[in-house]
């Protein structure tokens, strides 16, 4: 009797033995459900498995990432003084080039100096009431000794159809004197030299430079001024501010001619009293709103 129960006992630890080593086995490879999370189980020695990513502290660095680029653009546009991006501006002068790709000014001139003459005349006139004026005056005189030569009487009298002729016909023979006096008679191709002229400030300068020598200078008049204002494309209080701003974000590649396509764009399309937006060519680069529809 004891025999068998020995013999009973043997089986049955054998029995359980195996049994727990199937067990375990069993725990290895499956997984426990537990606290609402899939878990792996821990192996025999006691090892930690490692969790799975957490997929929502990924996305939420990954949406950090991008509003922190979308903050160091914003900050670029701030610091060049844009409200648009150089994509923007790229196509809108793509656009404006397409559309002409040599705009000239509008001014009549037969060289430098008539040029000079002809933009001292257009401060504060249109360039109509210029053109209208000056044939006259050039059929007489067209250097700056015979201008001279005309007085300041014989030019007034040819110009009194613009504003202001007679303050402007005296910086033409001023100016005219200081041109044989200090430039040898010719027109200066700095706009250091340029601005000690009378009657020639900075914009001046910068259409001489501009169209009489090529110099991919932006002079900024009350076209450009709005224009710039209302593109976003290079916003400021002065007309400084404005050139400033154009000279860093306008490309190079446009520039020479980038003067002609702004003024002539806001003297033909982006009106002052009202836009005419929908015949606008870069209306939807433009940040002006809202915009008119006819």
């Amino acid at each position: 009797m004891g025999r068998q129960h020995g013999a009973k006992t043997r089986v049955l630890s054998v029995a359980v033995f195996w049994y727990g080593r199937a067990l375990c086995h069993s725990l290895k490879a499956k997984p426990v459900i537990g606290g609402g999370k899939t878990q792996v189980a821990q192996r025999l020695t006691g090892g930690e498995t490692k969790k799975p990513p957490n997929r929502r502290k990924a996305s939420g660095a990954k949406r950090k990432t991008t509003s922190a680029k979308r903050k160091t653009t914003s900050a670029k546009r701030k610091s060049s003084g844009t409200k648009l991006t150089c994509a923007q501006i790229e196509e809108m002068f793509a656009r404006f080039r397409a559309a002409d790709p040599e705009p000239e000014t509008e001014l009549n001139y037969h060289d430098t100096y008539t040029l000079l003459v002809a933009v001292v005349l257009s401060a504060q006139a249109t360039d109509i009431s210029v053109n209208r004026a000056t044939p006259a005056l050039f059929a007489v005189a067209r250097t700056p000794e015979t201008m001279i030569a005309l007085g300041e009487a014989g030019v007034s009298e040819r110009i009194k159809t613009i504003g202001l002729y007679r303050n402007k016909a005296k910086n033409v023979i001023a100016l005219s004197k200081k041109l044989i006096a200090h430039h040898d008679g010719k027109v200066p191709e700095t706009r250091e030299d340029l601005e000690t002229l009378p009657g020639v400030g900075r914009k001046t300068a910068n259409v001489v430079l501009n169209v009489g020598f090529g110099q991919p200078t932006i002079a900024v008049d009350t076209h450009i001024f709005r224009v710039s204002n209302r593109t976003g494309l290079a916003p400021g209080k002065t007309p400084l501010k404005v050139e400033e701003t154009l000279e860093r974000v306008v490309p190079d590649e446009y520039k020479l001619h980038a003067h002609h396509w702004l003024i002539l764009h806001g003297r033909y399309v982006c009106k002052a009293r009202k836009p005419e937006c929908w015949r606008c060519t870069v209306a939807d680069i433009c940040v002006f709103k809202p915009k008119t529809i006819s």
